[in-house]
């Protein structure tokens, strides 16, 4: 069991750091930073290069990469981050996914994709106490962690910068009142967590001995687990909270296996968020509601299309684009119309509730799951699956999001993406029903009717009925009286809960009807796939649905399709590979943000500025 502990320290001293990184900029700027993960995992990287290919010394390489990383740190802030500072924080949010994306990739495509061995610079098992052996590296690690953390208090406690932080931290407006460059505090504060968030990586490195740079995305999530326990915004809670979260991981694993790590880690994210959002050491946080909408664009209208418009573009979709297409082009389409269904439901929960959901990979890992058992086990024809699969997923992202609508802003984003990673992590351990990671082999085409649906064409022309009925239903009730209420509710929800409106229940409604349809789209999904693993249901899949939804326009049904014709389609038709794909994803979400917040088919209008 000790070696256990031992072990649970060592990774909590990564996990300290990265959280230390992700509370100060909340602390500041009161955005949660998305691409510090991807920050981690460059540091990783260049330690690996800077040792391994130019043989630099530790010391040096230390020094190189955080040096390199708070430049990064400061790129981000001054790109991503200060061009939306009177925006409310949740636009500063998708601004740094979006820079998390494009640097993650480039990574990816500068030093490629693979693994690859981390240079032994220290030894590693050269030590002995009560029959753990440790090594020289565990001792340095936690030793310049100490330094570290005993030098940043320093520095906040006693040092002009580190005052004007705290003062930024506490109040920005009262602080560019005295005088403090607000501006310039926020971009040091950038610096010094993402400099953090490089030591962080190569920590990890030399701990264990193998580094990725497809590893950023989980230790960037794993570091705000850590914070939250710990208390955004507080620098001593976020140490606990890493040095906590490290033991408990360990533990956790120690128990149950490796495989549970996700649902021990994001379990507990969860739990935070719901029973003590303010974490050990800070309060909870009185943030008012932040609706998408408002988010983006204060005044704006969608642009008006008519049935006949939205009929006549399904003929033409039905009857000239298997003319003109090849197989390939129609196997794309039928991708396109399945991601579509999802942004489209989804207009309901952010565009017109105004709130921001990311975890929608686990109601459509729920809906292709249902469907795939259903049919491959137990010979339920499809109609019936895929429609058991949708209510299961509403029924079961319904009761575990219930605690949720509690909270406000962006905490309730960070919170779907904590369910959305713990349902994946469920399904990937109950190997008895799900068959854990080897996946679910055979699944049939769909069959409605005793008529199966064989060929391409076929299936494309059966997801256009689907995408049919789900637009019809979301404009349905975007146009009566549950769609004014729920608009209420996103315009503006301490008004709505004046007005009697039931806030929080309307909220779930939207949620449970999003889920539905994106489940119904999973099993699409896994019968034209006819093989599903875990792996498919990821973090980038919710990432691309919220990227689909901003361009098309969160509150448009009709834009949630253009999104997904164009971030799937033009991909896919200029045969991208994954890499460059996710990080031109990653290049239209950011510059959407930046440049055409409301959408493509959303009106912007300005509000007359008074003589």
């Amino acid at each position: 069991m000790f070696d256990t502990l031992v072990a649970g320290v060592v990774h909590g001293n990564a996990y300290a750091l990265l959280a230390v990184g992700i509370t100060l900029i909340f602390g500041v700027t009161n955005v949660i930073n998305f691409a510090h993960g991807a920050v981690f995992a460059l540091g990783s990287i260049l330690g690996w290069w800077l040792i391994a290919e130019q043989g630099f010394p530790l010391w040096l390489t230390i020094v190189s990469v955080v040096a390199i990383t708070a430049v990064v740190g400061v790129l981000i802030d001054v790109l991503a981050v200060h061009p939306l500072r009177k925006a409310p924080a949740i636009a500063a949010l998708l601004a740094t996914v979006a820079a998390g994306l494009i640097i993650e990739n480039l990574t990816q495509i500068v030093f490629g994709p693979d693994t690859r061995p981390f240079p032994q610079v220290l030894p590693t098992n050269n030590f002995q106490l009560g029959g753990v052996r440790f090594g020289t590296s565990d001792l340095v690690m936690f030793a310049i962690t100490l330094a570290v953390m005993a030098g940043l208090a320093g520095f906040l406690r006693f040092s002009r910068y580190g005052l004007a932080i705290r003062a930024t931290a506490q109040d920005p407006d009262a602080a560019a009142q005295m005088g403090i460059g607000v501006s310039r505090i926020q971009v040091l504060a950038f610096a010094i967590a993402s400099g953090l968030g490089g030591l962080a990586g190569i920590f990890v490195g030399l701990y264990n001995s193998n580094i990725s740079p497809t590893s950023g995305t989980l230790a960037g999530l794993t570091g705000f687990v850590a914070a939250t326990i710990g208390g955004l915004g507080s620098i001593p809670g976020a140490v606990i909270g890493g040095f906590a979260l490290g033991i408990l991981e360990a533990f956790g694993i120690y128990v149950f296996g490796d495989g549970y790590r996700d649902l021990i880690t994001f379990g507990v994210l969860v739990a935070f968020l719901v029973l003590r959002p303010g974490g050990l050491l800070a309060k909870a946080p009185a943030i008012s509601a932040e609706p998408l909408t408002g988010t983006f664009l204060g005044v704006g209208r969608q642009l008006r299309v008519r049935w006949w418009h939205a009929v006549g573009a399904f003929a033409v979709a039905a009857l000239i684009v298997p003319l003109v297409a090849n197989n390939y082009a129609i196997v794309v389409g039928t991708q396109i119309l399945a991601y579509a269904i999802i942004a489209v439901s989804m207009t309901l929960v952010a565009g017109s509730a105004g709130q921001l959901v990311i975890g929608q990979a686990g109601p459509i890992a729920i809906g292709a799951y249902t469907s795939a058992i259903l049919t491959v086990n137990h010979d339920w024809p499809f109609l019936a699956a895929a429609l058991a699969g949708g209510v299961l997923a509403a029924v079961i992202s319904s009761i575990l999001a219930a605690p949720l609508w509690n909270l406000n802003g962006h905490y309730v984003a960070i919170a779907t993406l904590g369910i959305g990673i713990v349902i994946v992590a469920v399904i990937r351990n109950w190997e008895s029903l799900t068959r854990g990671s080897y996946g679910i082999f055979g699944i049939p085409v769909p069959s409605i009717l005793g008529h199966e649906f064989t060929e391409n064409t076929e299936v494309f022309w059966l997801e256009l009925v689907f995408l049919a009925i789900t637009l019809a239903v979301v404009v349905g009730v975007q146009r009566s009286r549950l769609g004014t209420a729920l608009r209420a509710v996103g315009a503006d929800e301490v008004a709505a809960r004046s007005s009697g409106i039931p806030v929080r229940d309307y909220k779930a409604l939207a949620f449970a009807i999003s889920a539905l349809f994106s489940g119904i789209a999973g099993a699409l999904l896994a019968h034209q796939y006819s093989y599903i693993d875990p792996t498919v249901f990821n973090l980038p899949m919710s990432l691309l649905i919220v990227t689909v939804l901003v361009l098309g326009g969160t509150g448009s049904p009709y834009g949630a399709v253009l999104g997904a014709a164009v971030l799937i389609g033009v991909p896919e038709a200029l045969r991208l590979a994954p890499e460059a794909r996710i990080l031109l994803y990653g290049v239209v979400l950011l510059l959407i943000i930046r440049f055409r917040p409301q959408g493509v088919l959303v009106r912007s209008e300005r509000v007359p500025v008074p003589a």
